[in-house]
């Protein structure tokens, strides 16, 4: 009698392939839902705010702008402390960005369309470097709130330690880091795991800046 062969059972789906299918999913759901309903420049707009390219040569212009030269290397005033250590931010940042996208190298949405990228690795899709910059960004105006708002809000700005924007500042920049980091979703440009990474990572630049890698830290090492 000749026996049957048993059928080939097919191997489960590791933990993290089932993770990976189920953020497709959803991150599918919530671009084809949120698409007719929010207008395509807002989403723009919100990319265009948390865009390197805008970050980085506003920065580097304003810091030279209102810093002589000398003054990196003698006494630096607090509103060169701030910005040289936003700078070391933003460089950690996209160090680590591109580090990680070009090891894990996850393809972004079949969807993503007209997206401009600057470096080999923004064909990549892990993690959301945008996220990561505005959640630093937020993170560091939360540490270093009182110098902004003295340097920032009130001795260039001109508004009124008392006034509203001064005292919730923190919250406005916060809730522009979280709408602009929803919004690659929304645009089609990530997957909602990217994102939650990239905010993550964001933070965690945030404390590294704060606690390790600042000016006053760094200039104490080459001592």
């Amino acid at each position: 009698m000749e026996t049957k062969p048993q059928p080939q059972s097919r191997p489960n789906p590791t933990l993290l392939h089932s993770l990976i299918k189920l953020d497709t999913a959803v991150s599918l759901h919530l671009y084809t839902f949120f698409q007719p309903i929010l207008p395509f420049y807002l989403l723009k707009s919100l990319e265009l705010s948390g865009d390197g390219r805008l970050f980085f040569p506003i920065t580097i212009s304003i810091l030279f702008l209102t810093t002589p030269i000398a003054a990196l290397t003698t006494t630096p005033t607090p509103a060169t402390l701030l910005l040289i250590n936003l700078l070391i931010g933003l460089h950690l940042d996209i160090l680590l960005v591109c580090l990680i996208k070009h090891l894990i190298q996850r393809p972004r949405p079949v969807y993503n369309k007209h997206m401009f990228r600057s470096f080999s690795v923004d064909h990549w899709s892990f993690p959301s470097g945008h996220a990561s910059r505005v959640s630093f960004v937020a993170m560091f105006c939360f540490f270093y709130v009182n110098q902004i708002s003295e340097v920032l809000l009130v001795d260039f700005l001109n508004f009124d330690a008392a006034s509203w924007i001064v005292e919730h500042f923190v919250a406005v920049v916060g809730m522009w880091a979280a709408i602009t980091s929803v919004s690659r979703v929304l645009l089609g440009r990530h997957f909602v795991l990217d994102v939650v990474a990239g905010a993550c990572l964001g933070v965690l630049e945030g404390v590294l800046v704060f606690r390790v890698f600042n000016y006053e830290n760094m200039r104490s090492w080459f001592r």
